[in-house]
């Protein structure tokens, strides 16, 4: 069940929308913003930095405490709901005090085993809605790790929001998407919505959009969007927030792609149905083709061990290799994914000899 069912929002296309500024910097500055993203109508949580620890010290990290009795006030004054993150126990304890209800773990507390089951053991029996971001590294189990600890600890409202990892080279992006990696955490856990911040994939606000329109073409249950009112002059993350306007650019593009592509879904079905079920025969071919390969292999371990000769042959391998790769190029494959899915094949081909 998605943890923003109940919102006092609505959602559009059934989507989650998490907005809000990086940081909160003043009082007025958060009322400014909260004014604006009420006024949307569209918008479930809004989000805010209040603990901002920075990568190298000396620029701004938050205002702690007092940030809170802002939320807290202004929570009741636009009927609102905030979320901030988390990264410690006594983080938690101070969100209850000013009824901050959602929180979220960001990236480096994911991939810190110890630290989460820290900050479980503060949200244990709070009936507190968490947000789990992927770990800066692009491992999967860990993110899974992070979220069982929580679900351990009487979580039940629970979401993961995909950020992207910290790349050597991240080809454009603040945090590559690498989007296998969350579509794997779905493959695992399908009753896990799933967000996305294109924020900070992207670490810039042109980037923002067409990040977006890539989760939601993956079937993503929404957004977590960075959002300023004057974006230039925030005190961090400057560079990939957006207006409340260029939000509500943002959803009403959404809106449109959304329409556009469910007015085209029966006629693309009906296209494709016959092509599918080509693929579909053609897939069941070449399973019960590799296992018959693989029985092969069985017999040929059986005469390999009366001869008492080893299970791997190079000179026999290279052949094959280069064998197939020439009747791939002929049949104009790409040479480089036929000699990777060969080389799969190969070594399954070994362990079954292997026994």
């Amino acid at each position: 069940m998605c943890i923003f069912a109940n919102c006092f929002k609505l959602k559009f296309m059934d989507k989650t929308i998490i907005a809000g500024p990086c940081s909160v910097e003043s009082r007025e500055q958060l009322r400014e913003t909260t004014e604006a993203l009420a006024k949307t109508g569209q918008v479930s949580l809004i989000r805010a930095g209040v603990w901002k620890p920075r990568t190298r010290p000396g620029s701004f990290e938050g205002l702690g405490e007092p940030a809170l009795r802002w939320m807290q006030e202004l929570a009741a004054e636009y009927s609102v709901r905030y979320c901030c993150e988390v990264a410690r126990p006594e983080h938690v304890e101070l969100c209850q005090q000013y009824g901050i209800q959602t929180v979220w773990l960001g990236a480096r507390t994911t991939g810190n085993p110890f630290m989460v089951e820290e900050i479980c053991s503060a949200l244990r029996g709070s009936g507190m809605s968490v947000l789990a971001k992927n770990p800066m590294i692009p491992d999967v189990h860990l993110w899974l790790g992070a979220i069982e600890r929580l679900q351990a600890a009487g979580i039940t409202d629970l979401t993961a929001v995909h950020r992207g990892f910290a790349m050597y080279n991240n080809h454009g992006y603040r945090n590559a998407p690498l989007w296998e990696v969350p579509l794997e955490l779905r493959r695992e856990r399908p009753d896990l919505p799933i967000l996305c911040d294109p924020s900070h994939i992207g670490g810039q606000r042109a980037l923002v959009a067409p990040i977006s329109l890539a989760a939601m073409q993956l079937g993503y249950d929404g957004l977590m969007v960075e959002v300023h009112p004057h974006p230039e002059a925030a005190q961090s993350d400057s560079e990939q927030q957006i207006t409340p306007d260029e939000l509500q650019q943002l959803i009403d593009l959404l809106s449109t792609a959304h329409r556009a592509a469910r007015n085209d879904d029966e006629r693309l079905a009906a296209a494709l149905a016959p092509l599918r079920q080509q693929i579909d025969d053609i897939d069941h071919e070449m399973l019960g083709l590799l296992a018959q390969r693989m029985r092969l292999s069985q017999q040929i371990a059986t005469v390999k061990q009366q001869m008492q000769t080893t299970v791997y042959q190079p000179k026999r391998w290279e052949q094959v290799l280069q064998d197939r790769q020439q009747i791939a190029a002929a049949l104009g494959l790409n040479t480089d994914f036929t000699k990777e899915l060969l080389e799969k094949i190969h070594a399954e081909s070994v362990r079954v000899q292997l026994g």
